[in-house]
């Protein structure tokens, strides 16, 4: 077996999010409607799959703070598993306030690649971690909401309750 990741599922006002905690940090957020478990262990086979809300406590506890308003932003040890451009784009995203925006461009041009803007749009449909790094503040250049991996009603909602705890 390569490791354990410990998962747990909590109730949110947007439905049931799914955590899954390494021992490095957090690993994935599930949002509704996402498959769970499933894809994560094809995509990780031979992995020890524990449930363990006790490993995901902190976590729980930070985005229990997102979702009742007392918390806009996150301190949690992540455990990122993407290539280094998706790291390099997901840490800028990271870096978008609570209730702000940017577009895939405008990204795209902070990390000294003007021209990736579709790469970064990719970097974002890949984000193992949504809301905890916020890729649903990230918009078309027009301020368009596109594309989102829980549906572009859920990104509207979760803007939207930024923009209203401002």
């Amino acid at each position: 077996m390569k490791e354990n990741l410990y998962w747990t599922r909590m109730e949110t006002p947007i439905g049931i999010l799914t955590l899954v905690s390494s021992e490095a940090g957090l690993f994935a957020v599930r949002l509704p409607g996402e498959g769970e478990l499933r894809e994560l262990r094809r995509k990780y086979p031979g992995h020890g799959w524990i449930e363990d809300a006790s490993r995901n406590g902190e976590a729980v506890r930070q985005l229990r703070g997102y979702f009742d308003g007392s918390r806009t932003d996150f301190d949690l040890p992540l455990d990122l598993r993407v290539t280094p451009f998706q790291k390099q784009v997901l840490e800028r995203v990271r870096g978008v306030p609570h209730g702000g925006k940017k577009s895939y461009g405008e990204i795209a041009r902070e990390i000294g690649k003007p021209e990736a803007a579709r790469a970064v749009g990719m970097a974002n449909r890949n984000n193992p971690l949504p809301i905890v790094v916020p890729c649903h503040r990230i918009v078309g250049a027009d301020g368009s909401l596109t594309g989102y991996g829980g549906g572009l009603a859920l990104k509207a909602k979760l803007l939207e309750m930024e923009k209203s705890r401002r």
